[in-house]
């Protein structure tokens, strides 16, 4: 018995029971494969990025391929989807509107929390600047973003479609829009870090030995204020995606014979009562995309909370 634990001691000692090293980042990774719910809209979240980017590829039915003799057509092996009302194959247009939509809700979040960072960030850290970017992020909270959405869209759609094309042109302009209108929230929680942060004794000791402002903010306070503003990113994304569905529906957004799953519901509604499955697989998109990343936003919530830690 003394024997076998003088051996443990020396086990001890010399670090071989000792617990690896982890980061944070790997806490988190670790804690969030525990959720089992985050980890299936991971999994649906992955299987609709590869198939909206290499379906259309690997799909020989093309999108634009009119069949008059098989329109409004069921699922059937051909078409699994169905087909619309001009005989073009739904399955690959999901797949198309699917990649435009993602595509969408990532970029416009980016701009997002790129715009809500730098205010937030300036606003908690320099305090002369708090009230003015304040009083900014309030006068954007109090705009009715929908109606907004709605107005600069039919105003700017076409200058810009002249500009750079049509479908670059209303890219740019709904991107611009959502991610213009969305960035307040992003810039609050940054803020509130800063105003936590800045006060902490790492920040004043690197200020005791002379670092300057921009390497205070972006080495030592930013990277202690991203758990939150990932998390807000994550369901961001659903949000815009969710809004270009809106604006698409109600004829602002893409043009008809560029399928996004907003302008796919559009076209089907007059159909509803003689092809349901119009409607039903491209709502069935956005409801499955939406749905898995607020399920990854709710596990990445936890993973990066300290005091959840495993």
């Amino acid at each position: 018995m003394a024997a076998a634990q003088a051996e443990v001691t020396r086990a001890t000692e010399s670090g071989v029971f000792a617990r690896p090293a982890r980061s944070l980042w790997r806490d988190a990774w670790f804690t969030f494969t525990r959720d089992r719910v985050a980890v299936a809209g991971l999994v649906v979240l992955a299987v609709i990025v590869v198939a909206a980017l290499a379906g259309p590829y690997l799909w020989t039915t093309s999108s634009s391929d009119l069949d008059f003799a098989h329109s409004l057509n069921g699922p059937s092996p051909t078409h699994p989807f169905g087909t619309d009302d001009l005989g073009r194959d739904l399955f690959s247009r999901v797949m198309l509107g699917a990649r435009i939509s993602i595509a969408v809700g990532i970029t416009a979040v980016f701009l997002a929390i790129t715009l809500g960072i730098a205010v937030g960030a300036l606003s908690g850290y320099f305090g002369r600047l708090d009230s003015p970017l304040m009083r900014i992020t309030d006068l954007f909270l109090s705009l009715p973003v929908l109606p907004v959405l709605l107005v600069l869209v039919y105003l700017f759609r076409e200058s810009l479609q002249r500009t750079i094309g049509q479908e670059l042109g209303t890219f740019v302009m709904i991107v611009s829009v959502i991610g213009i209108l969305n960035w307040m929230p992003t810039a609050r929680l940054v803020r509130a870090s800063f105003l936590s942060l800045k006060q902490r004794e790492f920040v004043e000791a690197a200020r005791a030995v002379g670092a300057p402002d921009g390497r205070i903010i972006f080495r030592h306070i930013l990277p202690n204020s991203l758990s939150p503003v990932l998390v807000a990113a994550t369901i961001g994304v659903g949000g815009a995606i969710i809004t270009e569905s809106t604006l698409s529906f109600l004829g602002l957004g893409f043009p008809p014979d560029y399928p996004t799953l907003g302008r796919i519901l559009f076209d089907a509604v007059n159909y509803l009562d003689i092809a349901p499955h119009w409607a039903i697989f491209p709502g069935l998109a956005v409801f499955l995309i939406v749905l898995s990343i607020n399920f990854i936003g709710d596990g990445l919530r936890d993973a990066l909370d300290p005091r959840r830690k495993i």
